[in-house]
């Protein structure tokens, strides 16, 4: 039971454990629009997530057309945008917050849904950029320790950015799957605070030494992989989302304890035999 909770842990220790998220509904109260960013660089692309929910059932409501502007002291520096359409309800969109430090202001104007045009409704978010203007999460209370210079996080360094594949898949895999279920957002509240003792400290040590975030990158490779098995999760499924995650510690213990172990054993093995 131990080496199962040890492996548990380790598996998603590499899962981005920050993100900012809003949840806002629009003026007339149609839908509600969740906002997801990770810390916010300045003068560089960064993907802001939009949802856009039905309110009455809680899902992600598909086929909506909308606008983004994105301001500073009245000053424009992301859109107005052309018409957007999503047919899944759900889009990340790269914008650079170019104005220095302070809190941007971001407009999201809803004008059809499910093809059908509606009268526009707005909702409108503060973004903060830049350390001074820090949040902590706003869903599990927990801002990201950058007091020892560990801003990023472990894959992040390992893979070299934020938008790496291999990072946008851990992040999805938080989103759209553990934050699903009630026991999945438990745990992430509880693992935040194991996960900031350490990680700032690996991936510091990740951006110092080229050889250990090669071997870090070698390490997470693997696993990410396994992880990807929790997708077929449906949203908010526990039993689907706590079968899967069984089968991934499985798959782990299969790739880092008992295949090294069994190899580790025959090569002994022959070793001996020689002699």
């Amino acid at each position: 039971m131990k080496i199962l909770l040890v492996l548990l842990l380790v598996t998603f220790m590499i899962i981005p454990a920050f993100a900012e998220t809003q949840t806002l509904p629009t003026e007339q109260g149609t839908l509600d629009v969740k906002l997801t960013y990770d810390t916010i660089e300045q003068d560089i692309l960064n993907k802001i997530g939009i949802e856009f929910i039905n309110p009455q059932t809680q899902k992600i409501q598909i086929h909506i057309d909308y606008i983004v502007t994105v301001s500073k002291n009245n000053e424009t520096v992301f859109g107005p945008t052309q018409l957007i359409h999503t047919s899944e309800g759900a889009v990340k969109i790269p914008i650079e917050f170019n104005l220095g430090e302070g809190t941007y202001s971001m407009n999201i104007e809803v004008q059809g849904i499910l093809f059908n045009p509606i009268p526009p409704e707005t909702v409108s978010f503060e973004i903060s950029v830049g350390e001074a203007f820090a949040q902590p999460d706003s869903e599990n209370g927990v801002a990201e320790d950058t007091s020892n210079g560990g801003g990023c996080l472990i894959a992040t360094a390992a893979f070299g950015s934020e938008l790496a594949p291999q990072v946008q898949q851990l992040r999805e895999l938080r989103d759209n799957t553990i934050l699903s279920t009630e026991s999945g957002t438990a745990f992430m509240a509880g693992f935040n605070q194991f996960y900031y003792s350490f990680s700032p400290i690996v991936s510091d040590l990740e951006r110092e030494s080229p050889i250990f975030k090669e071997a870090v990158k070698l390490t997470l490779t693997p696993m990410i992989s396994t992880l990807s098995i929790m997708t077929l999760a449906e949203d908010g499924n526990e039993s689907q989302v706590l079968g899967l995650g069984i089968s991934v510690i499985i798959l782990n213990l299969g790739m880092y304890i008992t295949i090294p172990a069994i190899a580790g054993f025959v090569i002994s093995k022959r070793i001996k035999s020689r002699n």
